[in-house]
């Protein structure tokens, strides 16, 4: 029913082993378990069944009903008059069994409307679950790629860090054998510490992320989580982006939401026609059958059973002449259903287009920006490692180096945000296009 968003990158591949060890999910593992333990789609799930149980009920309803009906009684007669033996029953015991059937045969078409409508309903009821389940797919995808960026931001970090570490090593034996200052020394203890907090707040910020993603989950609070650890290529940030038109018409024809639209104009025009049936007549078929048994009467249970065996075949003809103006406000009413359906139809594609544009900006935008941060990368790298060697031979001061450094580590951030943010932005694109 919905198509599965797969990210490019969460390939199947083999679980870290140990009890300790916090199982890593795939996205593919992410979106099949939240399509099967969702609350949110569990309770779709029962609207689907809810509406099919309103179709049925209304199919059968275009049958005939028939019942099954008996009574019983004792009565007591205390002045009953004698026979002409001189006695008399003052006591007496009485049974009636019947059937009857009820048919409509025409009622303006209202009932096989009805059907029609409950139809529509029940594919309501499925698109609604459809669109949970993108929401969710969507969302999903959203913080998974994000998690993928925050692990190797943690991991650029971490070597920003080292070499934090190994500047300030060297700074004290510079300190040692009087080349540096106390001062310049201090500076390169900050930039390590500095770098030690990036680190710290880039694992926090991992860790707010794969809790937001255990919590679409909806996996118990005592579940170890974790994303597998992929780092995306570069050649899946440098893919074409689709045109936007060609994105937008594909989503006008798959996405649920325009479709669910479309089902409420069609209800409305079926709710016109059930609404003007009730001006028109409606005729129906009646039959019955019944007998009784009645001990006043000296006839045996049997013959009375078959002699008083009655049977009627009816015609029922309702005219409607006034009914306080019910039928033609139903009939204006389901008028303006249908033009609120057209309007929520032309807010659907709207917003949809605006979420298309949205997500094929962001990937023309940030494609650019990846392509100038692969050039800016490299020209940085090189500049500061020029840079370490100067500042190692004595030839640059510790202010150059930072700046350097930070130059460098800015660089990275710039890379790998604008890598994560073109792929999400192409796999959204994909998403809403259905590939």
């Amino acid at each position: 029913m919905c198509k599965r968003l797969i990210f490019v990158v969460a390939m199947v591949m083999a679980c870290a082993s140990g009890s300790a060890q916090a199982r890593q999910w795939t996205l593919d593992d992410c979106i099949t378990y939240a399509l099967e333990n969702n609350i949110s789609l569990k309770k779709n799930v029962l609207s689907v069944r809810s509406a099919n149980e309103d179709l049925q009920q209304s199919q059968a309803a275009l049958l005939p009903s028939l019942s099954f009906g008996t009574s019983h009684s004792v009565g007591y007669s205390p002045f009953a008059a004698s026979d002409i033996s001189g006695s008399s029953r003052k006591g007496y015991y009485n049974d009636n069994y019947s059937f009857s059937a009820n048919w409509t045969v025409w009622d303006g078409n209202k009932l096989r409307n009805q059907v029609k409508m409950n139809q529509l309903n029940e594919s309501g009821a499925v698109l609604d679950s459809a669109i949970t389940a993108n929401n969710i797919q969507e969302t999903l995808a959203q913080y998974y790629i994000q998690a993928l960026y925050l692990k190797e931001a943690i991991g650029v970090a971490e070597n920003s860090l080292e070499v934090s570490r190994a500047n300030e090593e060297r700074g004290r034996g510079f300190v040692e054998v009087g080349n540096m200052s106390k001062a310049d020394l201090a500076q390169l203890t900050a930039q390590r510490s500095q770098d030690e907090y990036t680190v710290v707040e880039t694992r926090s910020s991992l860790t707010t992320c794969l809790m937001h993603l255990k919590q679409l989950l909806e996996l118990p609070g005592d579940t170890d989580f974790d994303v597998i650890d992929i780092n995306a290529t570069d050649e899946q940030a440098l893919e074409p982006v689709p045109a936007l038109a060609t994105v937008y018409d594909n989503a006008l024809l798959n996405r649920p939401e325009i479709k669910r639209s479309m089902i409420a104009i069609e209800s409305g025009k079926l709710q016109e026609k059930i609404a003007r049936a009730g001006s028109l007549p409606s005729i129906g078929l009646t039959a019955g059958a019944g007998t009784g048994y009645n001990t006043l009467n000296d006839d045996r249970w049997a013959t009375q059973f078959k002699n008083n065996v009655d049977m009627s075949l009816g015609l029922r003809v309702s005219i409607p002449i006034c009914d306080q103006r019910s039928t033609k406000t139903a009939v204006n009413k389901a008028r303006i259903q249908q033009q609120q359906a057209q309007l929520d139809l032309l807010d659907s594609q709207k917003t949809l287009y605006a979420t298309v544009e949205n997500y094929w900006e962001q990937a023309i935008t940030s494609q650019q920006k990846f392509r100038a941060a692969l050039t800016n990368v490299e020209s940085v790298q090189a500049s500061f490692d020029l840079l370490e060697q100067q500042f190692n031979l004595g030839l640059k001061n510790i202010v150059e180096l930072m700046t350097g450094k930070s130059n460098l580590l800015q660089a990275l951030q710039n890379k790998l945000q604008s890598k994560y943010t073109t792929i999400l932005n192409l796999q959204m694109l994909k998403f809403y296009q259905k590939q």
